[in-house]
Parts: structure tokens; sequence; C-alpha cells
């Protein structure tokens, strides 16, 4: 069983027909989310037509949420897909990561540095 399965509802910040918001218990950035889906489901790449485009909709969504109380100057969008690309959780859960000018020293590259030496070009 996940560790999404029996969140509390009042941790949920939004619902909706196939995924929920939360805040990240272990932010990278304030104002992190994560959007979850309702039914434990992999990865993205199990996810039906319908749930990829309500999940499109949730990260606009999740935007909105954060720039509530936040102001970030961009964002990095993630989703780990398999044991050697990361995932830890096998419960389908996409990052919304709020980035914010001098939170790294150089972001150029990006999600890039997941692999090393490979965020430099």
């Amino acid at each position: 069983m996940s560790v999404f399965t029996n969140l509390p509802e009042a941790s949920k910040i939004y619902k909706g027909e196939h995924f929920f918001l939360i805040y990240d218990k272990y932010p990278v950035s304030p104002g992190h989310i994560l959007i979850i889906s309702n039914i434990e489901k992999l990865d993205y790449f199990t996810l039906s037509e319908g749930e990829k485009s309500e999940l499109t909709n949730l990260i606009d969504k999740a935007k909105s949420i954060i720039e509530i109380d936040n102001t970030p100057d961009g964002y990095n969008i993630g989703m780990n897909c398999g044991e050697v690309a990361g995932q830890t959780v096998m419960h389908f859960h996409c990052h919304v990561i709020p980035r914010y000018t001098g939170d790294m020293d150089n972001p150029r590259g990006g999600v890039r540095h997941s692999v090393a030496g490979k965020g430099y070009y």
C-alpha cells in the first residue's frame, strides 16, 4: 500500500476527478505541491488519456494555488517514472516546484542535473 493511500482528507488542498493535491511533506521550496492519483497507478505512462488531460489542468491549478501565498520566478514540473529515474513511491505523483531567483547559484540545465555531469552543456 502506498504512503499516499491513507492521507487525511484535511491534508488535501484540492480534489479532482482522478487526482488530489497536497503540499509536499518535504518541500524543495516554499509552495511545493504534489498532484497524486486517487487510484494507485504506477507512473505517468500508466495514466489514461482522460487522466492525462485532467493532469494538465491540475498543473495550472497547482500553480494558481502556489501563487496565492508565494511569488515564484519559475517552475519545475517533474515526474519520476521508474526506480532508475529516481521514483521511490510507486504511486503516480507529479511535483510542481516553484523556483525563486537565487535559490541555486546557477540553475542552468535544470532537470538535466538529475544525471551527474549532464546539467552543463
